[in-house]
């Protein structure tokens, strides 16, 4: 597959100096078999110059006619079509064969391995577009869009604008507001639709057939969601939903998770659960929800001009989604995971050599730009416009963002704009707190001293990135008993004074979570964690004093066996199943096999959350929690086996089919079941959720044969799904398998830059970042990690997953070398 190059800031610059784009008519067949669909569009411009040039990306280019006249369809290279003789007034008509997608970008087709249903959906984020319909892709070019879709008789089709049925499997869409390319979508299929209607606007949710006992028992949460976020949105931004119907498809094998398209927005149809889940993973099924929602007015309505501005999307409807679903919907728990999930997520990104300014400057191209959209475009993002409410206050804050969507409405803006639009509303001094927060990369640290008096609260900048960042704050103090007192405070210098009891038995810097920066705890207070933190209350500061070990000891500040035994002390008593997941998810990714040897600390985590199982409310969301994390550690085949079969099952948890699929994993890694087991339990749950799970198990396998054959699916199949691929990576690398799959770490570095010629997009980065070798830690896998990244023949999302990758390697190096003990 050629690379084919990405569009520069400049060239869009130019291209939208010279073009006024007016319409597009879209007319898709989607009966021409399994292969390719019809694409035929006509687009009516202005132009200011005689040159520029379409973006158009087919199978086949048919006929391209520029006002009645035809332009020569060879002329296409790297997905453009160069466009002479440019009139005033123009009407260009392509017609073209294009290719269906399975990785999840450009018209996505699937077919669902439960009954052999096929789905599809369009998703032309960045730069897909051109793979569905001919344009002039880039968001400052918006258009009104009219779509005519020819489709099998017993599909549905739904996208940017209300659907009609003309004549049976012929359907038109109403014409939409001006759009910019990345938003165009389509849902076409015999999708599962529930209907419903808020405040005038038509409300529909679809999934496959397969789900549709799911999405029935769903819908209702997921529409009263909507509904209270709707009505929250409208108080808010004093602005109407100006998009008509409002869809939101769960659609299959969706790489992100979700995407804003105006009026029909898509989801990864994981959100549809079809088995238990915990209480957090249904907030943030709400919060996806109402993310996409915000969209709708920040990003759809007003739309930036150029990609660098597309954090202020992410970051604005990441921190409305979390404020709006805590005071709009019962879900409340939104800033707890905020803090152990999210926060940790941009925590991470923001130390690694690959750190960016939040607000980058307009120099990298569409493609680099995608390379930036990370933890820091929406977590810290999200703190950050957190912090600035708190600092202009409620009032200037939305008045700000109110006369910013007004005054752009269905046009494009930049964060300038948006600054302005706020100082206008009485904000000051917002350029310097602007050059700081977000324009400079890096996280400051926060740090507490022990005075005779109080409590000195101290503020560093990272050396590479100075920066002089205010941040308003609470210190929290606590006694023996857990009981709480808090300061509110400025740390607007590098020393401040507090005062707070200092013979407090334990004191936490930003005890509410309130800004971004990397929290450190005094000795005192580290000596006296394992007793006092299980009695803090506040989940939000248990979550802030967890992420603030987890950074110490990657900073080879604090010794991981200190983290080690605050987990063993606080599990036992820890009742959010968010924190529970986290202690779970951060214990695999970073503590066992990675900073400590896997045995025996494994053994004793295991230990602790299966006799924590007990004391769980029977069917409650701890009991899920705990259970999971249970059976990701324990060796206990017996017992993995047993609650297959029902035996010895803890009373309330429910052995279904993603919970089987777990314990099969387990079993399979251990080697205690081979592949005719995981036929077996495929046969029970012949779904397409069940065949990505046994792929899974299958490269868990420890066995030869089962490694090759998902390091083939990985590093050869062009023709796997999206996440078939991500599922072999996240099988195939496990701490005890060091011996059998040594030969694959310099396999890794040999092969996985040519998966950029099988596959394009999303899933090239993603799977190179999954795929790496993160338990294979030793001085000269930091050499072949290095070698590749120096590489410039390499595609940069590649490289990118590379760095991240070596950057937690050499964490990796540096706290076992700081502590050769543990």
């Amino acid at each position: 597959m050629h690379r084919m190059p990405s569009l520069t800031v400049d060239g869009a610059r130019t291209r939208a100096a010279a073009l006024t784009v007016h319409s597009y008519a879209v007319d898709l067949d989607l009966t021409r078999g399994d292969r390719t669909f019809g694409s035929t569009t006509r687009i009516v411009f202005s132009a200011a110059a005689q040159t520029s040039y379409l973006d158009v990306k087919p199978d086949e280019l048919t006929s391209v006619t520029l006002n009645g006249q035809p332009v020569d369809v060879a002329g296409l290279t790297d997905g453009r079509l160069a466009l002479t003789g440019l009139a005033a007034e123009n009407e260009l008509v392509v017609v073209a064969s294009m290719l269906y997608s399975n990785d999840g970008e450009g018209l996505h087709r699937s077919v669902d391995a439960a009954d052999g249903l096929t789905y599809l959906y369009a998703m032309s984020f960045l730069d897909a577009a051109p793979r569905i319909f001919a344009c002039f892709d880039q968001p400052d070019l918006k258009a009104p869009y009219k779509l005519k879709v020819t489709a099998p008789p017993e599909w549905i089709v739904l996208g940017n604008g209300a659907a009609t049925q003309v004549s049976p499997g012929r359907w038109e869409l109403a014409e939409t507001q001006p759009l910019s390319t990345y938003f165009v979508t389509l849902v076409a299929g015999p999708y599962h639709q529930i209907k419903d209607e808020h405040d005038g606007i038509p409300l529909s949710v679809v999934s496959r057939q397969s789900l549709a006992e799911a999405l029935d028992r769903e819908a209702e949460d997921i529409f009263t969601v909507s509904k209270q976020s709707f009505d929250e949105f409208h108080r808010l931004f004093g602005y109407r939903y100006p998009f008509g119907e409002y869809h939101q498809a769960f659609v299959p094998e969706f790489n992100a998770g979700a995407m804003e398209n105006p009026g029909c927005v898509t989801f990864r149809d994981s959100m549809v659960f079809r088995s238990a889940v915990t209480d957090g993973e249904r907030s943030n099924r709400a919060r996806t929800v109402v993310h996409e929602m915000a969209h709708q007015w920040f990003g759809d309505t007003v739309t930036m001009r150029w990609w660098n501005d597309l954090w202020l999307n992410e970051s604005f409807a990441e921190y409305m989604a979390h404020r709006v679903a805590t005071e709009a919907t019962r879900y409340t728990d939104n800033w707890i995971d905020f803090a152990f999930i999210r926060k940790w997520w941009g925590l991470q990104a923001d130390q690694r050599s690959s750190t960016h300014p939040v607000a980058a400057d307009a120099v990298k191209d569409a493609l680099a730009s995608l390379d930036d959209f990370d933890g820091i475009s929406y977590a810290k993002g999200a703190a950050v416009l957190k912090q600035l409410a708190a600092y202009l206050g409620d009032d200037v804050f939305l008045a700000g963002v109110r006369a910013h969507i007004k005054s752009n409405e269905f046009g494009n803006a930049t964060f300038a704009d948006l600054v302005a639009k706020w100082t206008e509303a009485g904000a000051v001094g917002l350029d310097a707190w602007a050059q700081n927060w977000l324009r400079t990369p890096g996280v400051d640290t926060i740090s507490a001293e022990r005075t005779a008096t109080g409590i000195k609260l101290r503020r560093q900048a990272p050396a590479d990135h100075p920066a002089d960042r205010p941040h308003q704050l609470t210190v929290g103090g606590f006694d023996e008993s857990g009981t709480a007192v808090s300061v509110p405070v400025l740390l607007d210098a590098d020393e401040v004074e507090v005062e707070l009891d200092p013979s407090l038995a334990v004191v936490v810097p930003d005890a509410s979570d309130d800004t971004w920066a990397k929290i450190r705890l005094d000795a005192d207070s580290l000596a006296r964690l394992t007793a006092v933190l299980p009695k803090i209350e506040d989940g939000v500061t248990r979550a802030v004093v967890l992420n603030s070990l987890r950074d110490a000891i990657a900073d080879t500040e604090l010794d991981p066996r200190l983290g080690f035994d605050v987990l063993l002390a606080t599990l036992p008593h820890e009742t959010s199943d968010i924190a529970v997941s986290t202690m779970v998810r951060w214990a695999e990714a970073w503590l066992l096999g990675i900073y400590l040897p896997l045995e025996p600390y494994r053994a004793k985590l295991a230990e602790v959350l299966t006799e924590r199982l007990s004391s769980t409310p029977q069917g409650s969301s701890l009991q899920l929690a705990v259970a999971r994390g249970a059976v990701k550690l324990t060796d206990d085949v017996k017992l993995l086996k047993g609650w297959l079969t029902g035996v010895d099952v803890p009373e309330g948890l429910s052995i279904d089919a993603d919970l089987r699929w777990l314990l099969t994993l387990q079993l399979a890694g251990l080697g205690a079941i081979g592949d005719a087991e995981i036929d077996a339990e495929l046969a029970r749950d012949n779904s397409s959720e069940g065949a990505v799970h046994a792929t899974r198990c299958r490269a868990a396998l420890p066995t030869e044969e089962a490694k090759e054959r998902a390091w083939k699916l990985i590093m050869t199949d062009a023709d796997a799904a999206n996440y078939d691929l991500y599922a072999a990576c996240e099988g195939f690398w496990n701490p005890a398998q060091l011996e059998l799959t040594a030969p694959y770490v310099n396999r890794y570095f040999e092969e996985i830059a040519g998966t950029e010629k099988l596959r394009s997009g999303w899933v090239v980065a993603r799977s190179a970042s999954l795929a790496f070798p993160s338990y294979a830690i030793d001085d000269r896998v930091v050499g072949l990690a290095a070698a590749l990244i120096a590489d410039e023949s390499v595609a940069a999302g590649v490289r990118r997953a590379v760095g991240d990758g070596l950057d937690d390697l050499k964490r990796a190096l540096a706290v076992r070398a700081a502590y050769p003990g543990s």
